[in-house]
């Protein structure tokens, strides 16, 4: 195969987007480009690339091991924070395939959004955002890692489109695209659902316990429930600027969402603060007053950012065993390490 027919494949791709995806579709020709040019490779479109790129990096690889809700849950079957994120992912795509929207960029998004999240869950950001008088969000945490943190500081170059995505999925943001529209209302659809099942594997909910209202609205179990959400959210966006689901199935999803958050997140929470919030906040301290104990891409940061800034780096990075692990190292004297939380 020459050049010439390499080329060919990428064209092919764009040509079938320009035939069948939506008027409001954001086509892969059309990107706005990188922030630093690049030629153009002969089989995949941008948005494809930044996908591969995201699943190769080291902050990808990391969620393994990060807590989603429930911290180092006895059992095989839990949700950690790249489950979530493949949850994310394949939840988005099936609405953006069945609004006619790019999928390759809904799926870039959805893989990158939660790069940036700390250790032991949301408990770890709430802790690091307290500590650090710059402040700190999972979402502007995870656009830093892709523009500045991955590959030694050289960052993914990421699309525009993909970079708007990552840093508006919360539900407060705003995303430039239908398809960053998607990601946000699959990860909202993905978390309420998964930890349902966790907290049910857990103990401490029970089907009963769901909010009737939502239940008969939505579904008994996951699968009714987040087909639901898509055939509502296709039923309410298809052929329109938007990616909404209509106002009942919306408020049944915010009384699940808030009963979860009453009942399980807070629990959940509380059984990790005082312990991961001593670490954080030591490891912290320590790292401000010996920078020069940082790891060397660390250090290398340091050269165009500010102090917090690159400690706060360092410790959201971290996995949820290296957290433990790089705190007794420091505090604990080895004879008295027992190898878990202290």
């Amino acid at each position: 195969m020459n050049g010439q027919d390499q080329k060919c494949v990428r064209e092919r791709v764009c040509a079938n987007e320009e035939t069948f995806l939506s008027p409001y579709a954001k086509r892969s020709a059309d990107t706005r480009g990188r922030a630093r040019e690049e030629r153009s490779c002969d089989f995949r479109t941008d948005f494809q690339r930044d996908r591969d790129r995201i699943i190769y990096s080291n902050s990808f690889k990391r969620l393994k091991n990060k807590t989603q809700v429930f911290f180092a849950p006895e059992g095989d079957h839990y949700i950690t924070r790249l489950t979530h994120t493949l949850d994310v992912s394949q939840i988005a795509r099936s609405i953006a395939r069945s609004l006619s929207l790019n999928e390759d960029l809904a799926e870039a998004i959805a893989l990158g959004h939660d790069l940036g999240h700390t250790p032991f869950g949301h408990v770890g950001e709430r802790v690091l955002a307290k500590l650090a008088s710059c402040g700190f969000k999972h979402n502007e945490q995870s656009l830093r890692v892709v523009d500045v943190i991955e590959k030694n500081g050289r960052g993914l170059n990421l699309t525009t489109e993909v970079r708007d995505g990552i840093l508006q999925h919360k539900s407060t943001g705003k995303p430039a695209t239908l398809e960053g529209e998607a990601v946000s209302i699959a990860d909202r659809i993905a978390y309420i659902n998964h930890d349902i099942e966790d907290a049910m594997r857990a103990g401490i909910l029970k089907q009963e316990d769901l909010p009737k209202n939502a239940v008969e609205t939505l579904g008994r179990v996951t699968k009714e429930r987040i087909n639901t959400a898509i055939a509502d959210i296709w039923k309410n966006s298809y052929g329109q600027p938007h990616v909404r689901m209509s106002g009942e199935v919306m408020s049944a999803t915010n009384e699940l969402r808030g009963f979860m958050f009453e009942r399980v997140y807070e629990l959940a929470n509380k059984s990790i603060q005082e312990r991961s919030e001593r670490m954080l906040t030591q490891m912290f301290a320590y790292f401000m007053a010996h920078t020069e104990k940082l790891p060397q891409p660390y250090l290398q940061l340091l050269e165009n950012d500010e102090k917090e800034r690159v400690v706060c780096d360092y410790l959201s990075g971290m996995t949820d065993r290296y957290a433990i692990g790089v705190f007794e190292s420091l505090f604990i004297p080895a004879t008295f390490s027992i190898g878990g939380i202290s």
